[in-house]
């Protein structure tokens, strides 16, 4: 039980106090608002187990083509196709501005793993990304927060940048769990890391309840559980760090919603699933960011 040490002083004080969390943290005299500019924002699109090999071609074209003509400032746009697919997108990444994402690893490097995939075989591909943890593996798949820590760990081993999910189901929102659950998925799958390797990492909060519903979370929502976990990372390791991960919102994010999400201080982004099929409305989620 060791994640429990955890000093939690800085997450209420994040909650209470989002937009000067940075300048009410005890103990301290620094200032951290500056760098809250510095974090990378991300729009990563999970297409989960969609699309033919044609319609992904023909998908990717048009949203590289598209982003030869906007102009990204600390930006970054993922896709993350199905795995049959990853090459083609990484091809196409290479004379354009995206990075190419995996839905999923497993945790060695080779072995009788049959279906598996290894973070090593997609490092040769240029994968730099890769979703870690989603509700649909938790949920189908039985994956629980030690085996995703192994899975993190791949990743770092081989330079990749882990996405890793968490959130909570609609029960234990409405039994205002949402808090506990989050930080046992993030202190168990992410808290034994050393700080130079946790830096490597982008979080995404996925409510469940809100993935594939068309149930979003409010923007206020959102903020308090990305500040909530900004808190948790503080209280592990240090303020800056805190201040310089990128934590993303994911859960029926879309077109007409993304802007007022994007625009909370602690949302540096969208994991975006059902909405990044579509190009024309994928890409005005990018330039929401």
């Amino acid at each position: 039980m060791d994640w429990l040490v955890v000093n939690f002083f800085p997450v209420h004080r994040y909650i209470s106090s989002p937009v000067h969390r940075f300048t009410c943290l005890p103990d301290t005299q620094t200032n951290l608002t500056k760098y809250l500019n510095m974090r990378k924002k991300i729009v990563a699109g999970n297409w989960k187990m969609n699309k033919s090999f044609a319609e992904a071609e023909e998908l990717i074209t048009e949203i590289a083509d598209a982003l030869d003509e906007i102009e990204l400032t600390n930006t970054e746009v993922v896709l993350c196709p199905p795995a049959l697919y990853i090459e083609m997108a990484t091809d196409v990444a290479f004379e354009s501005n995206f990075k190419v994402g995996a839905q999923n690893i497993y945790p060695e490097d080779a072995g009788a793993f049959t279906g598996e995939i290894s973070p090593l075989m997609l490092k040769e591909l240029n994968v730099g990304y890769c979703i870690i943890g989603h509700s649909e593996r938790r949920k189908y798949f039985n994956e629980t927060n030690e085996f995703l820590a192994r899975k993190v760990d791949a990743l770092l081993k081989h330079d990749m940048c882990p996405i890793f999910c968490c959130g909570e189901v609609l029960p234990e929102r409405e039994a205002n769990q949402h808090f506990s659950v989050v930080t046992s998925q993030v202190v168990e799958g992410l808290f034994h890391l050393p700080v130079e390797a946790f830096r490597n990492v982008v979080i995404a909060y996925e409510p469940v309840w809100a993935i594939g519903t068309g149930v979003t979370a409010t923007k206020e929502q959102a903020q308090e559980m990305h500040a909530f976990i900004r808190g948790l990372i503080a209280g592990k390791y240090d303020e800056q760090t805190a201040s310089d991960t990128t934590i993303l919102y994911g859960g029926s994010c879309n077109d007409k919603n993304a802007a007022e999400l994007f625009a909370q201080p602690d949302v540096d982004g969208g994991l975006i699933g059902g909405a990044s099929l579509k190009s024309e409305e994928f890409l005005k989620i990018i330039t929401s960011l």
